[in-house]
């Protein structure tokens, strides 16, 4: 198979992790390069012996390949359709697209389904598209055109809304459009478990909605009866409303983003839920734990995310023991804490060791009852752990 891609050679025994299957080559690993290479482009990688290893896309900066295939390909319809294709039947395996269901599922998941560097997230009869690298974002075209041609008659609009998570300097020159269809509003309604939620793709964060926290809100219903909790960095209140849902006798919701408390208060509406003891409060989370005189018997703290880069992982480690010590003061005796770390960079020993450090300093004697990640529409590429970023765990206060 001819094509006139560039190529990048390794060093003599940085091939070791590509034949492993990992998807990402560093800039460090790479020995000499033939042919022009700008951000974006398509590239063959061969080892120093001039074996063919792997073709992916190319971006001047710490990892400088992002892997798409093993095998010599050329990306083109056929290659994308057969991609999002298989990405599809394993979401038809999980039960996530069936017909005559709410539908709100991940579809592709970067690294986790052999795209690195894309998202891909269905709510309803809308697609949105999120590319994290700037290949990702040229291949949009394609990727639209074999989304059609899987969701045939199943959809009405694809949104790219790649604006926000690629490279600041190229991000400047675009902006978030519909890429197929014609939209009458930028919201839908989705369900999850029997609770409504609002989405809206082109204001929300991420792509509209956090999906990723779907089987620990329905866990978080076990724990919820007849309880007083808090719901910190609440965004939309999707603990909250599955909370209240489950007979909780008060939720109080916190985020400092007044967006987000607007969200929360249209799905607590939408749910049906506004006579129930439920309220709001604009404000820092941080502030707002030291300044409360009364415990709660369940907290949940699912803050965003406190590091994207290695250099940042030992403030977001502090940040992280400082809002649990300060969570773990408040929950009351016999409570159950929900806390989370969303940080791809710290992984699970280290978030695990940072809340252990935590209830030490705050003197809380703690059991660990659960270990949360997140759900099958989010799969995890066993080659590259790094995939595995939303860690949680559940903690019973004595």
């Amino acid at each position: 198979m001819e094509n006139n891609y560039s190529k990048i050679y390794l060093k003599h025994k940085k091939d070791n992790f590509v034949r492993r299957f990992h998807p990402w080559i560093f800039s460090g690993a790479i020995a000499k390069t033939d042919g022009y290479l700008d951000d974006g482009s398509i590239v063959e990688v061969y080892s120093n012996k001039d074996e063919f290893l792997a073709i992916g896309h190319y971006h001047r900066g710490s990892i400088a390949v992002k892997i798409f295939s093993y095998e010599k390909v050329i990306p083109d319809a056929e290659f994308w359709f057969n991609k999002l294709h298989k990405a599809f039947l394993i979401r038809q395996k999980l039960g996530f697209t069936k017909k005559g269901k709410s539908l709100a599922y991940r579809l592709v998941h970067g690294e986790g389904d052999g795209l690195p560097g894309l998202i891909i997230d269905v709510y309803e009869r809308t697609i949105v598209i999120q590319a994290h690298s700037i290949g990702m974002y040229l291949s949009k075209g394609l990727i639209t055109e074999a989304l059609k041609k899987i969701y045939t008659n199943q959809i009405d609009i694809i949104y790219d809304k790649s604006k926000n998570s690629l490279p600041k300097d190229y991000a400047e020159n675009i902006q978030n459009s519909y890429l197929w269809g014609t939209p009458k509003s930028s919201e839908c309604i989705i369900d999850e478990n029997s609770c409504q939620f609002y989405v809206n793709w082109d204001s929300g964060q991420k792509t509209g909605f956090f999906l990723d926290q779907r089987d620990n809100r329905f866990l978080l219903k076990r724990f919820s009866e007849g309880k007083r909790v808090l719901n910190a960095f609440c965004y939309s209140g999707g603990f909250s409303v599955y909370a209240l849902k489950a007979g909780a006798a008060e939720v109080h919701s916190v985020d400092s983003s007044a967006k987000a408390i607007e969200m929360v208060e249209k799905n607590i509406l939408l749910n049906g839920l506004e006579n129930l003891n439920h309220k709001s409060f604009k404000a820092d989370v941080m502030k707002f734990l030291k300044e409360q005189d009364h415990s709660y018997d369940l907290m949940i703290l699912d803050p965003p995310a406190f590091a994207k880069t290695v250099s940042k992982r030992h403030k977001a480690v502090q940040a992280y023991k400082r809002l649990n010590i300060e969570g773990l003061k408040l929950v009351a005796k016999g409570g159950v804490l929900f806390t989370f770390s969303c940080s791809q960079v710290v992984d699970n020993q280290l978030f695990y060791n940072t809340v252990t450090a935590a209830a030490i300093e705050a003197k809380r004697k703690v059991r660990v009852l659960y270990r949360l990640t997140q759900p099958a529409d989010h799969p995890v590429n066993i080659f590259h752990p790094e995939g595995n970023y939303l860690k949680g765990l559940v903690l019973y206060v004595e």
